[in-house]
Parts: C-alpha cells; sequence; structure tokens
C-alpha cells in the first residue's frame, strides 16, 4: 500500500497495514533510545512511548466510528461528511507520524545525529508533536462518539447530521477549549491537505502571525522583523501566536488580514497567471426604484435596501474574456465585437460576511471567464458588522433584480440563462434570494452552483464543524466572530425590518452624499467608451464614485525536564507537551511591545508611502490595540448570543414548499471544511424533495481554495472541476 492511500474500511478484523508500520516504528525507536541517557533522548523515547499509548486509545474509538460513519453518506457513491473526515484526519496523522518515525529510524545510528544536540532536539520536538496530535484528534473522536449518540432519524431513514434541540451543544463547545491546538499549526502544520497545499498554509500563517504584530502592536521596525523571522524558522512560536490570535482577536483583524489580498501585489497575480480580460468594469446601481415582471404579468417592486446603513449605491464588477454587444465598455474602436450571450452567471463572494470584494475573488473569476465565454457579474455587498444581516441580502436581491433589468443593455447578455454561482458566503446569500424570487414570484436563477457553503447559520452541532478546531484558514475563533458579526441582529430590530421589506424606504440622505447617483441613461452612455481589463483602475467609471469601503479597500519552548520517562503515561505526557508551548519561547508581553489601546477602530493609512504593511519606516508608529492573551475565555462564553432561525439567513430551514420549487443545483464542497455536513445534509434534504442536486467532495484542498488557483495546482484543478459543473448546469 502506499503511504498517500487512503486506508481500507471498515477496520474490523485486521488493523490497517500503516498501523502496524508505526506501531513496529515506534517500539524499535523506543527500544533504542533506552539507552540513551542524555534528556533529548530521553525525550525522544517518552515520545514514542506517548505514540504506542495513544493507539491503544485511538484504535477502539477509529473502529466504532467506521461502523456507522457510512450512515450519513449523500449516497454510495459519494461518502462524505463529518465522520470519515476525522477518520481520514486519523489516517493522515498515522501516515505522517510514520514518516517522522521512519526517519528517525533511518538516522539514529549516523555520526551527525548522535554527535548533534541540535539535530537530537529537531528530531525530539518532531515526534513530540505527532505524538500530540494523535492525542489531539483522540479527543475530538471522543466528542464524535457522543455526537453521535445524540444523532435523530430524518425522512429519509437516514440520521441527521446536525444535533436537534433536544441536546444542549455547550455540553460539547464547553469542552472544545481543553483539546490542545498548537499541534495543528505547528510543526505538522497543513498534514491533512495536498502537497501543493502545505508550503501555501505555512507561508499565510507566517504572514498572519507577522500581520498581527502590525495591527496589535507598536514597537520597533527591527523587532517586528525579527519575530517575522521567528515565525518562519520556529513551527512552535508560530503555532502560540496563531492560536492566540484565533482564539482572541476581533472581528476587525479578520477583517484586515483577509482583505490583504487586495493589495497591489496580490492584485497583479490574476492578470500574470491569465490571459488579458477584455471587460473589467465596476458599475455602480443608483439606490432607486426597481420594479420587475411577475412571473403571471404583473409587477412588483424591489425595496430599496436600506438594513442598518440606509440606502447607498451597490457596486457590481462585470467581467468579461470578449467585447459583446450592449455590454458596459465595449464600445471603441479596435477588437472584435460579438453578439449578446445568451447566458449570464451573477456572482457573489465569501469572505465570512464580513470581508473582502470581487476583486478578492478575481483570481479565479478571470479564469471562469475565460474558460466559460459569458459575462459574469460579482456582487460587492455591503459587509458586517457595520452591516449585518439582512443588508447583505436585501444588496444582492435588488442586484439580481436590476441584472434581469439590463442584462441587454448593459450586459451584453440576454439572459436567456441566469446561473448564480458563488462561494461560502456568497453561495448562502445566492441561496437566499433564490428563495426570496419564488416567494415573490419573479423569476428565478435557471441553475445554482455553491462553493463550501454554510446553509445552517447557527451554533448547531455537527461533525465538520469540529474541524474548523484543526483548520489554519478558517479556525473555530474566526468562524464565531464571523457568525456574530454577521447574524447576531437584534430580534426586535429583525422583525421591524421583515414588515418593511415589500416597501421601498427613504434613507438618511447624508448615506448617499458621497456618491454620484447614476441613471440608467447615464450608465449607457458610459458603455460608450472603452474601459476594458488594461485601462487603468483610476480611469475607470471616473465619473462614478465608489463608496468610502472601496476606495479604501478594494481600489486601490524551555525545554521539559524527563522524570521517569520509561514509565511516562499519556495524559502525563499531553501536560508536560502543552506546557512547552504555554511557557517557552516569546514572552506574550513579547508580542505587545509597547503597546497601549488604541480609541480607534480603524487602520490607518496615514504616511502610506513612508510604511510596508503597516510598518513604519520613520519611527513614528500609529496606535494600536493589545492582545488579550492574558484572560482566556472558554469556548462556550462565546457564544451568549442568539441567531435568527430565518430561512433566509439558513436556508435549510426554508419551508419545503420553497426548497422544492429551486432550480438544478450543483455543490461542491471539501473533505475538510467546517461546513461539509452542511453541502451534505442540504443535498440529501433537496433530493428527498425532487430537486436536481450533485455533490462533488474534494479531498486535499482547504475551505476558500479558490483564492489559491494561481499558486496551487491542485487548487486550480478544483476550480476546473467548478467550471465543469457550472457546464453542466448550463447545458440543462
Amino acid at each position: 500500500m502506499s503511504l498517500n492511500d487512503d486506508f481500507d474500511r471498515p477496520f474490523e478484523e485486521c488493523e490497517p497495514l500503516q498501523w502496524g508500520a508505526l506501531r513496529e516504528l515506534c517500539q524499535a525507536n523506543a527500544e533504542y533510545f533506552m539507552s540513551h541517557q542524555d534528556e533529548n533522548g530521553a525525550r525522544i523515547r517518552a515520545a514514542h512511548l506517548a505514540m504506542l499509548d495513544h493507539l491503544e486509545q485511538v484504535q477502539p474509538l477509529y473502529k466504532e466510528i467506521c461502523r456507522f460513519a457510512p450512515m450519513f453518506d449523500f449516497d454510495v457513491d459519494i461518502p462524505g461528511n463529518g465522520y470519515r473526515s476525522f477518520l481520514v484526519l486519523i489516517d493522515k496523522c498515522i501516515i505522517h507520524s510514520r514518516a517522522v518515525c521512519h526517519q528517525i529510524y533511518c538516522q539514529k545510528d549516523s555520526i551527525f545525529f548522535r554527535k548533534s544536540y541540535h539535530m537530537r532536539m529537531y528530531v525530539c520536538r518532531e515526534i513530540e508533536a505527532c505524538s500530540q496530535l494523535l492525542a489531539s484528534l483522540y479527543n475530538c473522536l471522543e466528542h464524535l462518539q457522543t455526537m453521535y449518540s445524540w444523532s435523530e432519524t430524518m425522512i429519509d431513514g437516514k440520521p441527521s447530521l446536525f444535533i436537534g434541540d433536544n441536546h444542549d451543544p455547550y455540553e460539547i463547545f464547553s469542552k472544545l477549549g481543553n483539546i490542545n491546538q498548537y499541534c495543528f499549526y505547528g510543526r505538522c502544520l497543513g498534514f491533512q491537505f495536498s502537497d501543493s497545499i502545505k508550503p501555501l498554509l505555512k507561508t499565510i500563517l507566517v504572514a498572519l502571525a507577522t500581520f498581527s504584530e502590525v495591527f496589535y502592536a507598536n514597537g520597533t521596525l527591527l523587532s517586528r522583523c525579527a519575530n517575522s523571522v521567528k515565525y518562519m524558522l520556529d513551527p512552535e512560536a508560530r503555532a502560540r501566536r496563531f492560536v492566540d490570535v484565533s482564539q482572541r482577536a476581533d472581528i476587525s483583524f479578520c477583517k484586515a488580514f483577509w482583505f490583504l489580498n487586495e493589495t497591489d501585489i496580490a492584485r497583479r497575480l490574476p492578470a500574470i497567471a491569465y490571459e488579458s480580460l477584455a471587460i473589467n468594469q465596476i458599475i455602480s446601481i443608483p439606490p432607486e426604484e426597481l420594479t420587475i415582471s411577475t412571473l403571471d404579468g404583473k409587477t412588483v417592486s424591489i425595496p430599496v435596501p436600506h438594513s442598518h446603513v440606509g440606502k447607498k449605491p451597490i457596486h457590481v464588477r462585470l467581467i468579461s474574456f470578449k467585447r459583446r454587444l450592449g455590454m458596459m465598455g465595449s464600445g471603441g474602436v479596435g477588437g472584435e465585437l460579438l453578439g449578446s450571450s445568451d447566458e449570464l452567471i451573477i456572482h457573489c463572494h465569501g469572505g465570512g460576511f464580513v470581508s473582502q470584494t470581487s476583486l478578492s475573488h478575481e483570481t479565479y473569476l478571470r479564469s471562469w471567464a475565460i474558460n466559460l465565454g459569458i459575462p459574469i457579474l460579482s456582487i460587492d455587498y455591503s459587509l458586517a458588522p457595520k452591516a449585518p444581516f439582512p443588508r447583505a441580502f436585501e444588496e444582492v436581491l435588488y442586484a439580481y433584480a436590476w441584472a434581469l433589468n439590463h442584462s441587454s443593455t448593459l450586459l451584453g447578455s440576454t439572459a436567456q440563462k441566469v446561473l448564480l454561482a458563488g462561494d461560502s458566503a456568497g453561495a448562502n446569500l445566492n441561496l437566499g434570494i433564490t428563495l426570496r424570487c419564488i416567494e415573490l414570484n419573479i423569476r428565478r436563477p435557471d441553475a445554482i452552483f455553491m462553493a463550501y457553503t454554510p446553509v445552517f447559520v447557527d451554533f448547531v452541532l455537527s461533525p465538520s464543524r469540529l474541524l474548523a478546531l484543526t483548520d489554519p484558514l478558517l479556525p473555530m475563533g474566526f468562524l464565531i466572530r464571523c457568525l456574530k458579526a454577521y447574524a447576531a441582529t437584534d430580534t426586535k430590530k429583525m422583525a421591524n425590518s421583515r414588515e418593511k421589506e415589500n416597501d421601498i424606504v427613504e434613507g438618511n440622505k447624508s448615506d448617499t452624499e458621497s456618491f454620484a447617483e447614476v441613471s440608467e441613461s447615464d450608465l449607457i452612455a458610459l458603455a460608450l467608451s472603452p474601459n476594458g481589463d488594461e485601462t487603468n483602475d483610476a480611469h475607470k467609471l471616473a465619473s462614478l464614485p465608489s463608496d468610502t469601503t472601496l476606495n479604501s479597500v478594494s481600489l486601490t519552548e524551555a525545554d521539559v525536564e524527563t522524570e521517569n520517562p520509561t514509565g511516562v503515561k499519556s495524559q502525563e505526557y499531553i501536560k508536560r507537551f502543552l506546557d512547552l508551548y504555554r511557557n517557552s519561547g516569546i514572552n506574550p508581553a513579547a508580542y505587545m511591545g509597547n503597546s497601549a489601546v488604541s480609541t480607534n477602530n480603524a487602520i490607518s493609512r496615514n504616511g502610506r508611502s513612508w510604511s510596508l504593511f503597516g510598518w513604519s519606516l520613520t519611527g513614528k508608529h500609529r496606535e494600536s490595540r493589545e492582545l488579550d492573551i492574558e484572560n482566556i475565555k472558554n469556548f462556550s462564553e462565546e457564544f451568549m448570543f442568539t441567531v435568527p432561525r430565518d430561512p433566509f439567513l439558513s436556508p435549510y430551514l426554508a419551508p419545503d414548499n420553497l426548497l422544492a420549487q429551486l432550480p438544478p443545483i450543483s455543490m461542491l464542497t471539501l473533505q475538510m471544511d467546517p461546513c461539509l455536513d452542511d453541502s451534505v445534509m442540504f443535498a440529501r434534504k433537496l433530493r428527498l424533495l425532487g430537486v436536481l442536486v450533485t455533490l462533488d467532495i474534494v479531498p486535499g484542498l482547504p475551505h476558500g481554495f479558490l483564492n489559491l488557483t494561481p499558486v496551487s495546482k491542485d487548487a486550480n484543478e478544483g476550480s476546473d472541476l467548478c467550471v465543469k459543473r457550472i457546464q453542466e448546469l448550463l447545458a440543462l
């Protein structure tokens, strides 16, 4: 069996070959290091003994979950759910640990290994990290066993992956903080993902740790550079900082870090990786009365978005590989002008409802536009926490209706077929507005493509949601804060908002004073100017000032004493290992330097030409916040707020009569995605209701992989699969 193969299941009479291979290597190495009296030798032996102990603990739980995990699959041809994902995590952990143990076994007799203190220390830490990784996964399996005992049978005869209201999720959430997360982000970082993703994850985590120094601390440029180098060279320091940030950073940090992919360098990457676009145009939709025909020949008014921030224009980005008749920016001389497309893709970007824009997702939208040859309209909806639910929902619905009305005059499409596409939060919004279209009896999209989508936006437990404890791109802390920022809406305000949903509401004038509100005739006139992809952003739609958000973001180890190593037990070992991370290396205060709490929540952009990613080169520093790493909160304390059970927020909760009217849907999710169970459960529900639905579960890629397509072969292949599924939907 190849080291990279998944293990055969079920795990019944005999254990998989890799388990036996790891067990033999651990026993051989432990026996070899028994005669070594130095500290590192004792620690290496202790780690191997602990690994053997953890294997004995994990085996019965692994076998039990293997027995019931297939019961939750979408079907026999598409195996996948949160239970299976944790079995794969164990598999990958075994493979990774075996490789480390094999390396130790091969090197143990070399002179360099026996004489080099640093090499022995390195090996010691590597095997300790593997041992703790298996220990942490064992703790997760215990929680999964509890969750299975709580599962309820659905109408389709299969048990539900979502834990019902009869059981208190806080019983498990309150214990999650006891799981050691450092091992997932240190030396074993990315062990569960494909080889092309692993180095990218290290780069991203180093960038996050370094950026957190800028965001939360004053201090000198030299000290920040030193810490950045330390994060590159010291996996333990990186893991400590990442866990501290993911558990304690507020939503403003998440927003700021995720917006880094709109820096000048990141913006140029798609243009380097892909062919040039003929059209890459920003359009500002004015907040004015909009009516649309219903399916029975009447008309209905689509309310101007007004929740939370009042009326203001909505920005959309039109992307096309070819110039087409009736397409904005396709006028002028030169280049082939094609006829209108019969198809139109309306796209909503991800970003946890709190961050990013269409520009962030241009990394793959360019590829889609080139391969599909269809105009793509990507919506830049307002972001939480300033604009929580239902603001983005209102804006996407409004932009959808506007696109239907103006497809032939501005978008270069007859819109005979309209497909909604989106990833993560954006796909959630697409589902919500489709349900609203059905309610309003207006034209619904002809098909929907959705990637790694949350369809149940609440604190409901499912096995895959625990994957956020291991996820380097969507850790549990970030997930909680995004949910809180977007969905923790005052229930009274929500009720009032829904009562006014069908009315045109006059917003505050102050919210629109900085906008050039452009009428349809103005937009058509602008279509005569050839503002294509190669035009400087500063010259695009010069008469259409962007809103503030768009202007500012889019366009522009103390070593541990080993005592009695021959008798070490797993719990004692775990405690020592945690102490290694918590008490060693950088002093917590060193993260913050001499920082002071800031009263300004915005990132200063003054002196931009004299700074590099916020690192002042003049010796003057902006005010910054402190990262509170002293007051540790329990996971359950983070959940002290209410999420409304609204079908437009959580489409999974929509009535069956609405869900049954959904168009054909293609769902792509990931084996290691915290939203995996959402997709599996939603696909099961739709199939039962007679909706045409397909489901792909892709291994080896993380949540948000589409943004990595220019720099990862596997991510690019995943994007190609998305294109294939979109083509299949359009061919129906």
